[in-house]
This record gives structure tokens, sequence and C-alpha cells, in this order.
């Protein structure tokens, strides 16, 4: 494999670029940062195209996907949305049931009365983006106190905030950028009447399953859609027969002519997280500890998990998008550990750590401002062991079994119950909000298997973390299980009217004290997220001190590299990001091509396999290679194709556009050879994995024979 050298690295991790396809820029510098670089590699708009305030753009046609979670963007004048099957695969695994398996069968609404809401999905517009810099950093002074000054921040953005707002009824936030070097204000505007529209099987929308996750070459059709409705008055509204589907600013035109190696490519989307400007230290503490805890448990998780689903239809229903979610990062963490010792990226580190302090160090001034900048990190980072006790809590306690989180909701009621006087009122509010949700939560879940979790990592917790970080009940466990977690959860679940849809119903007609005192996941909860809280509390001061050397760190990375065009790590908020049509080389003597067919669909086929299994209709249609006006000049169904384009999760489902900013795919996946992207952008081997629009159009019409979908499309041929 190929590796960097010392020179393009400083470019790369000081915010230069080594080839314009690195960066996630704000849409709203595009003229001042990109626009010139953008025009030279082909791209025929202006910047005021991509992102205005006072005339409809790009940006208003791309959303954020619940609050970040994915992207999606606007395929036509009624509202219709297009993003990833695995961005919509909770609402269709939701929707699912044995008589009606839409992620087994696919999902197609024929007319707007078979749309299918769902309660909770949201999608998110951007108004407007404002420098706020000046503003937040007149109220801080160098003497304070990360305490005080992260307290000060929070006083003047609130302020902010409320501001913009005024008595609109747009979202307001403000983001810090460049670890607290800057600040900007972003307005939103959020519907929550979402319906799902369209999805094809799973055997199509999620091919290759777990195996193909994160790899190319890639034959997948992962795309959904949804509409988004409003009230009559255009403006968002709860869900409602009355109200009508969204009527855009903009929307995407949808091209049919293809893509050729070299091609512009632009992708504007909601970056989750990046951390390109993070030192060794913590690099190393990400090889060292988050991956391998985060591999470790979830592994022995999705084992369980795993088991469970084989044993039905019912079974695989339910914990299909449990296991997705936990999959995903599961195998992201083994790839990354992979990728940043494959490129040597914690050495490169320390180099560009050594040209620092060498540049501190040669001024007087700068080494008073910066000298302990990189001290403090190291500092922070060498107190590993209250860290790996949080991450193994975090994974093991609080995000892996299910019944702690969900036992913890009655925390309102146990704390009303001891006041000794009920306020009646205030205990009808509390018991409803615990029973919102109830029968989401008890249909997808197996209190057996939950139980087997249980058992599995509290025994993990116990093996892998010192005891004086233990929660309190493992004592007990200890003394009268003799340290055998199988028995204790046998004896929890038993004690718990949390496991059990008509026995919490039951309770919530009439809670009382004794018998939260007597559930054994309620207390057992209780001892955890306290020792969560004193976990953190430990390592407050060592979060300080990491957060001071990063801001002042980064801060003299700018001022060494002054005049360098700086991007900001990925943080959730709107980016642009453009590159090119490029196949690449992963390692020696192989090439992949930019792009692939639907020959791999056969190619790759394993009848009966969960993974690789291929529809029977989906086998005639591509023997009769009736692909019609979406085949490519070559004859052929081109499926996927890959761009250099810069993206991290939370890109899923980003538009990706041609130069005259016409949908040419959908965003999905990056690559295995540069998983460690997040962290040590590599050009040379960084890829971003689209499904190929035209592919999405041919299962939407010979597939799905959804054509009246078609037919709202704005198609460029």
């Amino acid at each position: 494999m190929r590796r960097l050298s010392f020179l393009l690295l400083l470019t790369i991790l000081l915010g230069g670029r080594a080839m314009a396809d690195e960066g996630m820029w704000l849409p709203s510098l595009i003229q001042k940062l990109n626009i010139s670089d953008m025009q030279q590699m082909g791209f025929e708009l202006s910047a005021e195209d991509i992102y205005s305030i006072n005339n409809s753009s790009l940006k208003d046609a791309v959303v954020a996907l619940d609050r970040g979670s994915c992207t999606a963007e606007l395929i036509s004048k009624e509202g219709l949305l297009l993003t990833n099957h695995h961005c919509g695969f909770d609402e269709i695994q939701n929707h699912s049931s044995v008589e009606h398996d839409y992620l087994q069968d696919g999902f197609w609404a024929m007319t707007r009365e078979e749309e299918l809401p769902n309660p909770g999905k949201t999608v998110s517009f951007l108004v407007r983006i404002e420098d706020v810099t000046q503003k937040v950093t007149a109220e801080l002074s160098d003497d304070m106190t990360e305490e005080e000054r992260t307290k000060k921040i929070s006083s003047v953005t609130r302020d902010l905030e409320k501001e913009a707002k005024g008595d609109t009824h747009y979202e307001t936030y403000v983001r810090s950028f460049f670890n607290s070097n800057q600040f900007f204000l972003f307005v939103l505007e959020t519907f929550n009447d979402v319906r799902l529209v369209g999805a094809p099987p799973q055997a199509l929308g999620k091919f290759g399953g777990d195996t193909d996750n994160w790899m190319w070459p890639r034959h997948t059709a992962d795309f959904s859609l949804f509409r988004v409705y409003s009230g009559p008055d255009g403006k968002p509204a709860s869900y409602s027969e009355d109200n009508i589907p969204y009527s855009p600013k903009h929307f995407f035109p949808v091209s049919l002519n293809g893509i050729k190696e070299g091609d512009f490519a632009m992708i504007m989307g909601y970056p989750g997280r990046t951390n390109r400007y993070e030192t060794s230290y913590g690099v190393e503490y990400t090889m060292n500890v988050t991956n391998p805890v985060r591999i470790q448990v979830r592994g022995e998780k999705l084992g369980i998990i795993d088991q469970y689903m084989s044993t039905s239809q019912k079974a695989r229903i339910q914990y299909a998008s449990k296991y997705a979610g936990s999959s995903n990062y599961y195998k992201y963490s083994i790839g990354q550990n992979r990728g940043l010792e494959n490129l040597n990226v914690v050495a490169k580190k320390k180099d560009l750590e050594t040209k620092f302090t060498q540049w501190v160090n040669a001024d007087d001034s700068r080494k008073q401002k910066y000298g302990e900048a990189l001290e403090s990190i190291k500092e922070a980072y060498e107190n590993t062991e209250v860290r790996k006790a949080q991450e193994y809590m975090a994974e093991a306690m609080v995000r892996g079994p299910e019944i702690f989180m969900f036992s913890y909701r009655a925390l309102p009621i146990y704390r009303l119950l001891g006041e000794g006087e009920t306020r009646t009122e205030f205990m009808e509010m509390i018991k409803k909000r615990v029973s919102m949700g109830m029968d989401t939560h008890f249909k997808d879940y197996d209190a057996e298997t939950d139980q087997k979790v249980v058992a599995s990592l509290m025994k993990l917790y116990a093996d892998n973390v010192d005891p004086k970080y233990h929660p309190a009940f493992f004592a007990e466990v200890l003394k009268k299980y003799k340290g055998d977690f199988g028995k204790y959860a046998e004896k929890m679940f038993k004690k718990s009217v949390f496991d059990d849809k008509n026995e919490l119903a039951q309770f919530l007609e009439n809670p009382k004290m004794k018998d939260l005192e007597k559930d054994m996941a309620f207390q057992a909860a209780l001892d955890i997220f306290d020792k969560f809280r004193e976990l953190n509390d430990l390592s407050e001061e060592n979060e300080d001190m990491l957060d001071r050397g990063n801001r002042l760190f980064l801060a003299g990375l700018m001022e060494m590299e002054n005049g360098t065009n700086f991007y900001p790590d990925a943080n959730s908020t709107m980016r642009v990001t453009y590159g090119q049509v490029h196949d690449y080389e992963p390692r020696d003597g192989v090439i992949y091509k930019y792009f692939t067919t639907a020959d791999g669909y056969l190619e790759k086929e394993i009848p009966g396999d969960s993974e690789f299994d291929v529809p029977a209709r989906m086998k005639e249609l591509l023997h009769a290679k009736d692909f019609g006006r979406y085949a490519a000049e070559d004859g052929e169904l081109h499926t996927c194709f890959i761009t250099n384009n810069d993206i991290t999760g939370g890109n899923s489902g980003s538009p990706v556009l041609n130069a005259n900013g016409e949908l040419i795919g959908v965003a999905f996946d990056g690559n295995w050879e540069a998983m460690s992207g997040d962290i040590a952008f590599e050009p040379e081997l960084q890829r971003c994995i689209n499904v190929d629009i035209r592919f999405v159009l041919w299962i939407i019409d010979k597939y799905a024979g959804a054509t009246h979908l078609i037919d709202e499309m704005n198609i460029v041929e």
C-alpha cells in the first residue's frame, strides 16, 4: 500500500489541499475559499447557486434527516425525498410485520393515501449561516479557566440564538469550530410530517450485508423514498390528513447522462464527526482503548442477537435495525485501526508535533501562549484507567443491554414516590411520559435475548474494569451468586416489571415505592448511572485540560500556517465537498475501476444466503437486460460508482451532483482501504461509494413499477 510523504502529510493535516477533493467546507464560505478551484475543475455554476439567503439555491434541496443522523435530498416539486435504504431502515422495520414484511418484500406506495407516517422523524432545512466568532470571543479572555470560558460561551451563544430566533418558528443554534476557536450561528426550519413512500427489498437495498459493508467493488440499491408534508400554509405541522406535500424552494433535476472518469462531482450533506486535527496522543487512545472496547463489546452483543435472529422471521424483523446499527461501527472500528496502523498515522502526527514545538519555542510570546498545549493534551490522556472504564460503561452497560436504559425512565416516579406526598397531577404526567413508546419498544424486544446480553456484558465489564469502578450491585453478584452473572441476570429478569409489557402497564396503574425498591433491573440501573456519573466527574478535570490543549494546539497550527485555507472538522452542520470520479489502486497490482454493473448481483449470488440472495424478479429482469433509458453508453446497467469526495458518517444519503447541479447519485459509504479517513485523509485511497441514480430509477420503474414517482421528477437526458 502506498505511503504518504511527510511533506504531503503536513499539507493535509494543516488544512492545505494536496488535492481539491479534500475538505468539508461551509457553504456560506464557498465564494471566499473554493469557487475558483471548483470552476477550474469543471463546475458550471456560481457560489450563489450553491448557497443563497435571498434566492433559491442548491442548499434548499438538501436536508438533515433526523437532525443529522443522515442526509436526504428533494427530487420533485411535491416534496419527494431521496435518501439511503439504511437511513430509512428503522422506519421500514417499524412498519414491518410477519404479515407485511417490508424488509423482505420492499414497500411502494402507489397512491398518496398509502404513504406511511413516521412519528418522530424529521427533516431540517438550512435557512442561513452567520459567523459570530467576534461576538463570542469578545466576551472571552486568555486568563479565564476552561470552566469559566465554557460558561461564558454558553451564556453568549444562548443570547445569540434567542435573538436570531425572534418570534419565528425556526430553530437556531451556535456551533463551535476548530476546537472552539471559531463560532457560527445556524438557522433551520424543521418539518415533522415525513412519510415513507418506497423502499426496495433488503436483498437489493442491503445486498452484500455486513460482508460488503465499507467495501468496494459494491453492488447495492441503497436508497429509500420519503415525502415531506407541510400544513396548508406551507409551514411545519404535526401529522394530519389535512397536510399537503411540501413545496420546496429548490429540488434537484435528475440526470440520465451518466458519468465518466475525471468528471466533476460535488456532495452536499451533514457529515457527523471527524478529528483531522487530533494529536498523536488522541490517535493512540483511539487505537488502544476506544476501538478495542467497541470491537470487544459489540462483537459479544452481535453474536447473541444474531443467534436469536436466526430462529424465526419475527425475530429477524424485531432485531434487524438494532443489529445493523451496532454492526456498522463494529466493523468501522476494525477498519479504522487497520488503516491508522497501515498509514503509520501516529508517527506522522508526532513529526507534525515536533515541527509545531520547534515553531513555538522559537518565539517567547508563542511559548507563553502555546507552550503548554501539547503537554496538557499528553497529561490528559495519561490517566487511561478512568477513560477505559468510561468506554466500557458506555458500551457494555448503558448502550449494551436494553433493560437498564428502559427501566431508568422510571426514575421520576421513584423520586416522586420518595417525597412521601404524592402530587397526583405530576404523577399522571410522569406516568404518561414513561408509557410513551412502550408499544414500540416491546414490539421489537425479546426479554430472553436481552437477559443473555445482560449476563454476557456484565461479566465482560467485571473482567476488564478495575473493581473500584464497578456498579454497587456487582458486590452482591460476587457474594451471593459467587460471580455467576448468568444466574444474577436470570433472577433480575424474574424480579422486574420492565421486561414485560403487561407487568409494566399494571405497575403504572398504581405505582408503589416498594415495587421499585424490589425491582432488580431498576435498582441495577440506579447503580449503573450513579457510577457513570462518578466516572464522568473523575474525568472532568482531564477533559478541561484536554479541551484547552486541543484549542491552543489548533490555534497555534493555524497561526503557524497563516494564509492556508483551513476547513473545519465535521460537526453535523451542512458541508460541501467536491472532487472527481476516479478509480484507485488499493494495493500492488490491483486497480479498482470507478463503476460496477448489475452483473455483479448475478456473480455474487448465493441462493438462500441472508446477504447475497437475489430475488427471482431481479434475476429475470437482469437476464432480460431490459434496461431501457437507464442503460449506460456501454449498454449495461451501472449500479454504483466512486468519487474522491471527502465524506463521513452523516453524509449517508447525500446527493452527488454533477457540474450543472444535477443529481447523478446518492452517497452511502466509504472504502475499506481508507477507514482512517476521519482522522487522517489519504487522497490516493480515499473514495466515496455512491449508488448510480440510473440504477435507482431503474429499480423504481422496472422492478417496482412505481412509474408515478418517475413522472414527478425532472429527468434530464
